[in-house]
């Protein structure tokens, strides 16, 4: 009963995560999972790690992960922390940092967990428009404000901000912190790690759910100056100090230490994700420049809703977001080489072409 409720609870309007179908069987486009699973060595590590001293709480730390990540990056193991899914560290993120500090500003079209944050957190924010061609203006970002969240590159856009834009966000904000949120990174733009040693209000999020494809795992991480990581650590600390678990951690390492499989599967992710936007260019869709694992896509000719509901009869599953501006179009993630010509395939029937 909802008199039990606390007052906030009221007010909360939950993230809606893509659909996990039971029962039928579809090509699932429509959640950003990577097609091509995670490493062998990965499987094998958590495998492995399935044995008696899961009875013992896992190193709250995740020191062997984190120091992995900062060698990687040239940082120190006090620059990265840990968390059960990019989510989460996000979550953290917004209570620790943002919290009591004046409105934030993220894009009107970008990650709707923001929104739900704000809220949880008693946050105010202000939402900022992307251009009319869903590209992000540095200029827009700057006056009084509590912080600054980008997606880098931007969903459900796909866009990507080259690092000179991001480095312009970040001194006409050097008094608040700027989070990039950077789940798709790898599939086609360079990340502002680069960046932290030059600008202590950054604070850069990465997840191991796309690119390592590990989104059933739920690993996520931040890198920032130590005296950032050390507010995440306070928040998580006061909140649950074991956050992965022995098989998370075990998997996590060996997918991080396994470069040779991430640069495979990423680049047939990107080499198909390029081959489709084609398609759909040549039968007449509009496709936005991606940097991620995912499509966005209109036809002039067609509603969206309606080519949402044809490719669902025809058994695959796409993305549709009912925000005024982007109602007309349809996000599709990137599968297979095979499933991205059956859904081109099925899409082309569907309009005609």
């Amino acid at each position: 009963m909802s008199t039990f409720w606390s007052p906030l609870v009221h007010d909360l309007v939950p993230y809606t995560p893509g659909e996990q179908p039971k029962g039928q069987r579809f090509v699932k486009l429509n959640t950003n999972e990577n097609p091509y699973g995670p490493s062998p060595r990965a499987l094998e590590a958590i495998r492995a790690a399935v044995n008696d001293n899961i009875r013992l709480y896992p190193d709250p730390t995740s020191s062997d992960l984190a120091q992995a990540i900062a060698d990687t990056h040239g940082l120190t193991a006090d620059h990265v922390f840990l968390g059960n899914s990019s989510d989460e560290v996000l979550a953290h993120a917004f209570n620790g940092l943002f919290r009591g500090k004046g409105a934030v500003l993220f894009p009107d079209i970008t990650y709707s967990f923001y929104i739900t944050y704000c809220t949880l957190y008693e946050i105010a924010f202000r939402q900022v428009p992307l251009r009319a061609d869903f590209t992000i203006d540095p200029q827009d970002y700057g006056g009084p404000n509590g912080g600054i969240i980008i997606t880098n590159p931007n969903a459900p856009t796909g866009i990507a901000l080259g690092l000179s834009a991001i480095e312009d966000i970040l001194r006409r904000n050097p008094n608040v912190v700027v989070l990039v949120d950077e789940a798709y990174v790898d599939f086609g733009t360079d990340s502002a790690v680069t960046l932290i040693s030059y600008y202590e209000n950054l604070l850069v999020t990465q997840t191991f759910s796309k690119s390592r494809s590990l989104a059933g795992l739920r690993v996520g991480f931040a890198m920032a100056q130590p005296h950032l990581i050390e507010a995440l650590r306070r928040i998580k600390d006061s909140f649950n100090s074991y956050l992965l678990d022995r098989l998370a951690q075990a998997g996590a390492l060996a997918a991080w230490q396994d470069r040779d499989w991430f640069n495979l599967t990423r680049a047939k992710v990107m080499a198909d994700r390029d081959r489709l936007a084609e398609g759909l260019r040549d039968a007449g869709f509009t496709v936005l420049p991606s940097a991620t694992n995912f499509l966005m896509v209109s036809h002039p000719a067609a509603d969206a809703e309606d080519l949402l509901a044809g490719l669902r009869e025809c058994g695959i599953l796409v993305r549709h977001f009912q925000q005024p501006r982007i109602r007309d179009w349809l996000r599709i993630s990137v599968g297979t080489a095979e499933e991205c010509e059956q859904v081109l395939r099925e899409l082309v029937n569907l309009v005609g072409t």
